[in-house]
């Protein structure tokens, strides 16, 4: 594997994107430290020295995915959520605007347009992202707790007299721009680089801060918990690689066809499909969905009803039965729900039919539809179950060990676990099919 990393640095061309690639993850974890012009630097820091280790909600999970910078309320700060929601949200609109659905099939013109109106729709959602965090981080609502000063000080009453609404004006438009800058290095890292852009900047948010999750568990923990868990990390990732790899092939035979005087056709392929073929969309679906009682609760904190008192007991307590439960059938849910709008059995079906192609013993058309469909049924099933069980995995942590801190300062969760294994495959595979392309062994042997 050493001679093979050797074998692309020595290919110019494949050198060059490599080192691009990791330039312009520099460039990104350079500006996740940067603090936004106008913020309190020192008052973050003391927020966050006041803020508790055993909290773990949608706030650190964000956190995660930012690599730190949210909590920081740098430059970056809002991460590349903003695309990867407005990406979510454009495919489910594809389905149900024919607007939408007609640039889709209109192959690359059409979606260079859908792109465009993704690239607007990020930038309206971190819009309302950058305001909702900076009122949350004034509250303490993002830290968790209260914090001792103001993390955006009045400067009306000081020699520069800005007007307070000017401060706050300034520090959410840095980090739409910082959002806009971010979908341009994943642009670039796609187009020039290794591998998906916002990917791979997703995978070093999470990478960025392992390192001190970890540290933080072994101070906690100790060297036992710290050494089990870390086997048992190892144990996660090889069933995630082994089921990420997974496929069901289905074979496709084209007839052959005389045009002119000579023969095309009579090839053989096949389709393959993935058992877990949603990726970590229903997961996202899920937390996000998950989130809607933790803010109910933020507006109701003085309330004593009934509900409040249910959310407070089973929906906010992630060791709770009823959280781990619903959180699951979520996943399940949404699984289906995104592989039914993502894969289109009649067009595959159609497609085939159109060049000539057919599965053996089915016939084409609208048969071949149904078979197709029975088959993603089957496979979509125990794939929702994985993603589920993958998820869950540092909520029944809690039920196990009964520490929740262990469960708040480790990092290697079911889906950080899936976002590193999916991007570090997609990226050696890439760079294993240019080094193949030159005549290299490459990484799989």
């Amino acid at each position: 594997m050493l001679s093979a990393f050797i074998s692309a640095f020595r290919t110019p061309d494949l050198r060059k994107k490599i080192l691009f690639t990791l330039m312009i993850i520099g460039l990104y974890r350079l500006g996740a430290q940067v603090p936004s012009p106008g913020v309190d630097y020192a008052a973050v820091q003391s927020c966050l020295n006041m803020r508790p280790t055993d909290e773990a909600g949608v706030f650190g999970l964000l956190n995660l995915f930012t690599g730190g910078a949210l909590l920081q309320l740098s430059v970056f700060a809002l991460g590349v959520m903003p695309y990867i929601t407005a990406s979510i949200i454009m495919q489910l609109l594809t389905v149900v605007i024919p607007r939408l659905e007609q640039l889709r099939k209109e192959g690359q013109p059409g979606q260079v347009k859908i792109t465009q109106y993704t690239r607007y729709l990020t930038l309206g959602l971190a819009l309302l992202q950058a305001a909702s965090y900076i009122a949350l981080a004034r509250s303490g609502v993002l830290f968790q707790t209260q914090c001792p000063d103001d993390i955006l000080p009045d400067l009306s009453q000081t020699d520069a007299a800005i007007p307070y609404w000017m401060t706050i004006i300034a520090v959410v438009a840095v980090m739409v721009a910082g959002t806009a800058i971010i979908m341009w290095f994943g642009e670039q890292i796609t187009e020039r680089g290794i591998g998906n852009g916002m990917s791979l900047l997703i995978f070093a948010s999470i990478a960025a801060q392992m390192p001190g999750q970890f540290w933080s568990l072994q101070k906690s923990e100790g060297w036992f918990m710290f050494s089990v868990i870390i086997g048992l990390c190892i144990v996660i990732m090889v069933a995630v690689i082994f089921i990420e790899q997974s496929q069901r092939r289905i074979p496709v035979q084209y007839a052959k066809k005389m045009v002119g005087r000579r023969m095309y056709g009579g090839t053989s392929t096949y389709i393959p499909l993935k058992v877990n073929q949603a990726g970590v969309v229903p997961v996202i679906f899920g937390s996000s969905l998950l989130y809607i009682p933790t803010l109910f609760r933020q507006l109701n904190q003085n309330s004593d009803s009934s509900w409040v008192q249910f959310i407070d007991r089973y929906l906010l307590n992630q060791g709770s039965w009823v959280y781990i439960s619903l959180y699951a059938l979520l996943i399940i849910f949404f699984t289906y729900f995104y592989v039914s709008i993502t894969f289109k059995v009649d067009d595959v079906a159609e497609n085939m039919k159109k060049a000539g192609g057919f599965i053996p013993g089915v016939r084409p058309g609208k048969p071949t539809a149904t078979y197709l469909q029975r088959v993603l049924s089957r496979l979509t099933f125990p794939g929702s179950l994985y993603l589920a069980i993958i998820a869950i995995l540092p909520n029944l942590a809690i039920i196990a060990f009964g520490n929740e801190q262990l469960f708040a300062t480790f990092a290697f969760g079911g889906t950080s676990v899936l976002i590193m294994v999916g991007v570090g495959l997609e990226s050696v595979k890439q760079i294993e099919s240019q080094l193949m392309q030159r005549h290299y062994e490459g990484f799989l042997r």
